[in-house]
């Protein structure tokens, strides 16, 4: 069973995994709306239905086919100190992230993530902390791998942390009301572990989603002219 280890883990770690997705992590994730900004000035997004097939088409392909398939490879290679393999996972994420607007994104909370775990005093080698600032979630796996999390808290942790950031920004944005985006929270993440399932079946050379629209509206969002959340 996938979620086997689930049932293993110890209490100090669940708290270890609350702390690392809590939206008051400085790492400055409720200061970006991954493109909804601009598919809701532009119209693609006017409603709660339309923001949840928005978000629903995401888990399908970002997490499914990209994030969570890399987060397991990110995670064996962190267990085994395997740096090249680790590297390899991180330069595929980048690479992968389709405007420079999520790409700037992935490096400034990957930095902002590298300097919270310092502080705590878990920083790894020189080499590993040029590869830590490029990316939270491989900052994010590599100090749960080194500190006994296992891959499925960290899978659906992450999962939940990209929903919630989401509906945060939806709140604001569509706007859809604090108890509608509450309960879409709700729905949605229940849905989480068996997409995960679906994601531990991806092959390396199925690695890879694409979401043309999501890309536009980042990349548009990088030149509008007003809005409240960061480029």
């Amino acid at each position: 069973m996938i979620f086997s280890a689930l049932n293993q883990t110890s209490p100090v770690s669940w708290l270890q995994l609350f702390q690392l997705m809590s939206p008051n992590l400085p790492v400055g994730g409720f200061t970006y709306s991954q493109g909804l900004e601009w598919a809701v000035e532009t119209g693609w997004v006017k409603n709660a239905a339309e923001f949840e097939q928005w978000l629903t088409d995401q888990m399908d392909e970002g997490l499914v086919y990209l994030d969570w398939p890399l987060l397991n490879r990110l995670y064996v290679a962190a267990r085994q100190d395997n740096l090249t393999a680790f590297v390899d996972a991180i330069d595929l994420l980048v690479a992968s992230r389709e405007s420079e607007e999520f790409r700037l994104e992935e490096g400034q909370r990957g930095d902002a993530f590298y300097r919270v775990i310092k502080d705590w005093g878990i920083s790894g080698s020189a080499d590993m902390a040029v590869h830590l600032k490029r990316s939270q979630l491989a900052g994010m796996v590599w100090f749960g791998a080194k500190n006994n999390l296992s891959v499925e808290q960290l899978a659906l942790g992450w999962g939940f942390a990209l929903l919630e950031g989401a509906v945060m920004a939806a709140i604001k944005l569509v706007p859809i009301g604090q108890q509608a985006g509450q309960t879409l929270l709700r729905k949605l993440s229940a849905q989480l572990p068996e997409k995960y399932q679906r994601a531990c079946t991806v092959q390396d050379d199925e690695i890879g989603g694409s979401l043309t629209c999501l890309a536009i509206a980042s990349a548009c969002h990088e030149i509008q002219y007003t809005r409240l959340f960061r480029s």
